[in-house]
């Protein structure tokens, strides 16, 4: 089984990427920043704090995760609920980086990431794939951009949904995840040893795309 792994942080593009690859390849697309934010939405659904570890782990037992590869997109469904679309918030977004600091939470998902590289081919992206939940890869990408590059295109997408939202907050929410994610104690956002690092901050969709692909194919023949 071939398995790809692109690690990064917020707003580097690896979802759309990834989609893109994973349907150009053939593979099985996993998107595990879903997987953590539905955990995140949950506990908001459930008046509990996301950095609160004890109650975060209390509602473990009650969630159940399923998904779904529907036209080669990943659907995810809560408790028998697809929260594809609710789990896009910012607000569910930085409780994605909360509860993916909580070691109970990694580790009740770590099985289930593993397991769908295990049976398909897959592509792969997140904060600690290349690093923790699939170290022997096929290949590994860490693919990365200026924070201020990462803002910007969030923000051009938030003005496209009619979302007026300053760019200096937009700025300052991806600067703050970007400090979670890399001074959390479980498994902080890092670029694994073996990975090739691609900036894509002077590169737009086509050309990230297409140095990609070309990594991938340049492993996998």
């Amino acid at each position: 089984m071939v398995s790809v792994a692109i690690d990064g942080p917020a707003g580097a593009g690896k979802s759309t990427l990834a989609r893109r690859l994973a349907a150009d390849f053939g593979y099985i697309y996993v998107d595990t920043g879903a997987m953590f934010r539905t955990i995140g939405l949950y506990a908001l659904r459930a008046g509990k704090d996301p950095k609160d570890n004890e109650a975060v782990n209390a509602l473990l037992p009650n969630i159940t995760l399923e998904f779904a590869f529907i036209e080669g997109e990943q659907h995810i469904y809560l408790n028998g609920e697809d929260v594809s679309t609710a789990i896009r918030t910012e607000e569910v977004g930085m409780a994605a980086s909360a509860v993916g600091a909580n070691p109970a939470v990694r580790a009740f998902l770590l099985e289930m990431q593993r397991d769908m590289a295990r049976t398909q081919n897959i592509l792969m992206d997140g904060r600690d794939i290349g690093t923790v939940v699939l170290p022997n890869a096929t290949v590994k990408i860490f693919l990365t951009a200026s924070p201020e590059a990462r803002a910007t295109r969030r923000w051009k997408e938030y003005q496209q949904k009619g979302i007026d939202t300053p760019y200096e907050d937009v700025l300052a929410d991806v600067k703050q995840r970007d400090y979670q994610d890399t001074h959390r104690a479980a498994a902080p956002l890092k670029q694994a040893d073996d990975a090739v690092l691609l900036d894509t901050s002077e590169l737009n969709f086509e050309q990230s795309f297409e140095a990609m692909k070309k990594m991938i194919t340049e492993k996998v023949g």
